[in-house]
């Protein structure tokens, strides 16, 4: 989790600045970090804020911001053997960042999965804590280098999951649907648009290989 953290950190402390620019208390900013708990929609929350729209407006705005948790509990949900209080749980502390380490670590419990979003809901939550304190402190969010660092994280992830033709033709062609629909669509449509295109035609390359066998070996541990 460490080299996520190099995103986090100043990611959360950029968050906090740009909402207490826009009018929001220390509680308020820091609040909407622990219940929120979604940075993409948390900044354009802030910024909604500093606009002075409407509450519904926001509301809607980050509810498309992060309509693709649906994909990622779909898929977490066919990986891991999960009561339904823990993936109430899971669902609720979920994030892009605890996802991918998940299905790239090829762990698949609920302890590894809470471990990662725990790790991530801490760091996230103190370092909001720091950045409204000292907001006054860094002028221009921006310059801390966010969305040069976020990027790299991720592929950092996603390059040790692409072991054969069939991920490297869905993860090319995702991201350059990702690229297009930014530009047409609004909000986390294009993010979600590109998540079910990228399954369906991951599912159509692979329609001829035999389904994932179930892990006898988790089961006949749970059992016993």
């Amino acid at each position: 989790m460490f080299p996520i953290y190099l995103g986090v950190i100043p990611f959360a402390v950029a968050y906090a600045v740009t909402a207490r620019a826009a009018g929001l208390s220390v509680l308020e900013t820091c609040l909407m970090s622990l219940l929120v708990f979604a940075g993409a929609s948390q900044f354009s929350a802030a910024g909604a804020f500093a606009g002075g729209a409407a509450g519904l407006t926001i509301v809607f705005t980050t509810f498309l911001l992060n309509v693709r948790h649906l994909l990622y509990g779909l898929s977490l949900g066919r990986e891991i053997k999960l009561s339904n209080p823990q993936r109430v749980v899971s669902a609720y502390f979920l994030t892009d960042e605890a996802y991918g380490i998940v299905m790239a670590s090829g762990e698949r419990s609920f302890a590894f999965l809470l471990g990662c979003e725990m790790s991530l809901f801490v760091s996230w939550n103190v370092f909001t804590l720091v950045g409204a304190l000292a907001g006054s402190i860094i002028a221009d969010p921006t310059k801390l280098g966010v969305d040069f660092i976020f990027p790299l994280s991720f592929t950092a992830l996603i390059v040790p999951l692409l072991k054969s033709r069939t991920d490297i033709i869905v993860a090319g062609i995702s991201g350059i649907l990702a690229i297009v629909f930014s530009k047409i669509l609004p909000g986390g449509f294009s993010i979600f648009a590109t998540g079910v295109i990228g399954s369906l035609l991951g599912a159509w390359l692979t329609r001829s290989e035999p389904p994932a066998q179930p892990n006898l070996e988790d089961n006949t541990r749970e059992v016993a």
